[in-house]
Parts: C-alpha cells; structure tokens; sequence
C-alpha cells in the first residue's frame, strides 16, 4: 500500500481498514495506532452487509417517526414565526424581508406572498433559512409539511450518519445499530426534525465534520504507518522528527462542514475550535505511538500549523460564500451601507465585505445584549438533565372541540428529551471524563468533545438561552451512553457470565428508553390526547 492510499478504497474492500499485512514492523505499527480490534471490523462479509443494512434500518425507522403527520399542526410552531417567513422571502427576493403587522394568521391560511420588499435585519446567517427554503422551493409555503421537509430529512439520515460513526468509533457494527436507535427515538431528534428551526443544521454540520475527522484520522495514521514503516525496513531508525502526511482532503471537508455550521449560527463556532484542536491531539498522540522523539514539536509544526492555516481559512471562506444570496441582491439589509457611508466602518475592504461587516457589527451587538425575560429561558446546568424543557407548541380544546370526546383535551409539541436516555447519558458522561483520565483512551476525548464544543461555552454566557439548543450536542451525549456500553463488553471479553449481565442490561436499558420514547411520543408530535394524559407525562413543575 502507498502512503497516499485512502482508508476508504483498500483493496477489494471499500469502506475498510486494510487487513494488516505485509512487513512485520508495519503489522506492528498498524496495530499501534489502531488497535487490533479496529483492524478487525469488516473482515466478514456479515459484518460488512450489516455495516449498511443496520444503518439502514434503524434510519427508515427515524423517518417513520419523522415523517408521519408532519404537516401537523398547520401553524407556525415556537421560532418557526421568525424562520419559515424569512426563508420564504430569502427563496424569493434573495434576503429577508419585512411582513405586515400580525401576519401569521393569513400565512397559515395560505397568502404567503403578502410580505414587502423592505429589508428584515435578521440576527442569524443564511445557511439554515436556505435549507429551510429548499422545502418550499419544491412544494410551495402554503403547506407545513414544505416547511419541514430538509429539518426531516437531515433528521433522518443523521440517525444513518451516526449509526456509521458509532461503529467506526467504537470498531463496533452492534453498537453502531444501538446509537443509531437512540437517536432514531429521542424527543429532541424527533421534536426539532419536524420543526422548521435552525438548531438541528448545527448538529447535522458538525456531525458531518466529526465523521470527516475520523476518517481524516485514519487517513493520516495509514500514511504515518507507511512512511514510517519504510524508513524502518531500509534499515533506518525514526528521529527526532517525522515525516509529512501530505494533504488531507478529509480534514479540508471537515472545515467546509464546520463553516456551513457557523453559517447556520455563530454558536457553530465552538464546534469549530473543539474539533480543530481534538484533530491536533489525534496527529500528536500518532507521532509519539510510532516512535518520533520530538512528537509534540513534530506535531505543532507538521500538523497543528498546516491545520490552521487550512482549516480556519477555508472555514472562513465557506462562512463569507454562504452570505451569496445577500451579496447577489440589491436589497437586502445593509447591503448598500458602505456607498451610503463612505469613509465609515473597515474602510480597507471592498464596498461588499464593508456592508457585511457592518451587519456583523449590528448582529454582534443583538446576541451580546439579548437578556430579556422568557418562560422557558433555562440554565445550562440543567440541560444535561432536561430540567426545563422547552414548550413549542400547545393547545387546549373543551369536549366537542377538534375531536376531543372528554371533557377537556390538549395538543403539545415539548423539547424534551427522553428523560431516561438523557439521565443515562449524563452519568455516562460521567464514567467518560474517569475512564479519560484513568485509561487515556482517545475514544473518550471524542465522545467529550461534543460537549466541548456544544454546551461547555454556554456555562459562562449571560445571554437568554433554552434547553432545546442542547440538539446540537445530542448525537455525543448519546455517543457517551455507547462508549460505556462498549468499554463493559471489553471489560467482560473471556467472562461469559459477567458478559451475559452486561448484555442483559444492555438490553433491558434499550427496551426501557423505547417503551420511554413510546409513552412521550404523543406530546412530541401534537397528538390530541386527554387532558391528563397530557399532564401525566409533566413529571416535575419545571416541565410545564
């Protein structure tokens, strides 16, 4: 194998980490910087078939939760009022526009194209609103189910997305199946796949990138083998310094992913320093593994430095090209600023990068300034545990109202999170940070690192913030849930008695936050339900 061949495309068996052969230092260095049960997975043809048809299925099965009654309620649902009508506008005048006094009403009842050519100063980038508009190009705005259409789809096919991480992560086709399961039934996946927000874009971009990550890692780590392993068998010894892995197409798509994230929200940016650093720590750790004595010197000028330099530029480049729908008008909010203010703002940029900057400035100063009261406002210390869920939607209706047939009924939309799988995963992410520290082991850095970069920067604003932005960080509170389960089947590996409880109570937890998800499911989707039933599934005060 040359040292430029891909992890994805060895031979005959695409999608795989090659089976280690050849010479014995390069068996043993794979081993080193892989693991053997890593170089393992995929060896079988029954391995690989359910690799994809697992996937798969757990997937089809978060459509079906998705996708069923979407278009319920025909309304606009929590912040659907801001960013269903500006991507109708943005799909239609290329920016976002202005809507006459209380016309929420008339869109809902299908007169969607009353809005005005004035421009809307809109507080978050584009990216979002222009998935969101993608629906609605196909179907139109007067149905909700358009409106919904992308946030359900990129619901879906994150369920297959994260199933594929687990099981490379964790060098686990089972345990791949079991995170794609979680989050195929967890209210705050299903909740904001069937409402048009932009929360739910973050976590599908920075999803994306972690996956580019870990194929960047590998990726990396066959050409660190190679090279190294060549050097050793014409006789030589590895130096102070290593040897240069060339270009990473994977880490340069990652860097796409995590612009497309900061261009949904500026909140993507944390995402970004997390994984850029978390990919350093990857180079860093494979360096010392194969001998370099200088690793951590060799690291930061060989890899960390080469990794800003792409990484942040191109995340930037990514960002700004996003805005391209606002640059290709004339109408949109500040777009004429720097000709009507010559001389003013960055007066070293051109005209349109002036006008951007000072719309920047102007959202800047919103986010930083936005401290005003709400219902659901929530600390972030509670996130973890769901202990203030957010309300997007709720109806009461007297018997003979809507088809209730008791003496009182409700319809609720609440972003709340299986209350079980989310306790479970904040003491998993418990028993992660002690297995980080005891055992060093990089698969703890990388479940953690999702909530690095979703929720750690959260704990010192002072900004109104909810409980539902925690989807940005779902797919790793999940991932920490299968990194405990994998590190007991490890652990129990030659006891069968004591691997037989473990599985068991694997098991028996999977039933549990099914029948979990089942019972809720109604109050995730607007079902009209009694009224104490409803009220059945408000376990604490704070839920209401």
């Amino acid at each position: 194998m040359t040292a430029d061949v891909d992890v994805t495309e060895p031979p005959a068996r695409a999608g795989e980490l090659p089976r280690a052969a050849g010479p014995t230092n390069r068996e043993a260095l794979l081993v080193k910087l892989f693991g053997a049960r890593r170089l393992t997975l995929g060896m079988t043809a029954h391995d690989r078939m359910w690799g994809w048809l697992g996937p798969l299925i757990v997937a089809v099965a978060a459509g079906l939760l998705r996708f069923w009654n979407l278009a319920h309620p025909h309304e606009l649902v929590f912040d659907e009022t801001y960013y269903v009508k500006d991507s109708w506008t943005l799909l239609n005048l290329g920016y976002s526009s202005e809507w006459p006094e209380e016309p929420n009403d008339r869109f809902e009842a299908g007169e969607v194209d009353i809005y005005t050519t004035d421009p809307a100063f809109v507080v978050h980038p584009l990216v979002g609103k222009m998935l969101i508009a993608l629906g609605m190009a196909v179907g139109g705005a007067e149905s909700s189910f358009f409106w919904r259409l992308v946030p359900a789809l990129a619901g879906t096919l994150m369920v297959f997305l994260l199933a594929r991480v687990a099981r490379r992560l964790f060098a686990s086709t089972a345990m791949g199946i079991v995170a794609g399961a979680l989050l195929a039934v967890d209210g705050a996946g299903i909740v904001h796949a069937r409402t048009a927000l932009l929360d739910e874009f973050i976590m599908v971009f920075a999803l994306i990138a972690f996956w580019c990550l870990l194929r960047d890692r590998e990726q990396a780590r066959l050409r660190l083998a190679d090279k190294v392993s060549a050097i050793l068998d014409a006789g030589g010894q590895v130096g102070r310094y290593g040897p240069r892995l060339g270009w990473r197409w994977w880490r340069f798509a990652a860097a796409v992913s995590l612009g497309l994230a900061v261009g949904v929200k500026w909140s993507g940016l944390y995402f970004l320093a997390a994984f850029a650093l978390l990919s350093v720590l990857w180079d860093a750790s494979a360096r010392q593994r194969v001998g370099i004595k200088r690793w951590w010197e060799d690291a930061f000028l060989v890899d960390a430095v080469p990794a800003a330099l792409i990484m942040l530029p191109t995340a930037l480049i990514t960002y700004v090209a996003s805005w391209g729908p606002w640059f290709a008008t004339q109408g949109g909010y500040l777009r004429q600023w720097a000709v009507e203010n010559p001389g003013e703002g960055v007066t070293w940029l051109p005209a349109p990068l002036r006008s951007l900057w000072e719309y920047h400035v102007k959202m800047w100063n919103f986010h930083t300034g936005l401290d005003s009261e709400h219902t659901y406002a929530s600390n972030p210390w509670g996130w973890l545990v769901q202990a203030r869920p957010t309300s997007f939607y709720y109806r009461s209706f007297t018997e003979g109202e809507n088809g209730c047939t008791t003496t009182k009924c409700a319809e609720a939309i609440t972003s709340l999170g299986n209350p079980v799988l989310w306790w479970l995963a904040t003491a998993a992410l418990v028993a992660t940070v002690v297995w980080l520290v005891v055992a060093k082991d990089w698969r703890a850095t990388a479940v953690l690192v999702g909530l690095v970069g979703g929720w750690v920067p959260w704990l010192v604003t002072d900004r109104t913030i909810f409980t539902f932005y925690t989807i940005a960080f779902l797919p790793w509170m999940i991932l920490a849930i299968v990194y405990v389960m994998t590190v007991l089947l490890e652990r129990t590996e030659g006891r069968p008695d004591a691997r037989a409880w473990v599985q068991w109570a694997i098991m028996a937890t999977l039933v549990v936050i099914g029948g979990v998800s089942a019972f809720f499911y109604p109050i995730w989707t607007g079902w009209n339900v009694p009224y104490w039933f409803w009220h059945s599934h408000m376990w604490f005060q704070s839920w209401i």
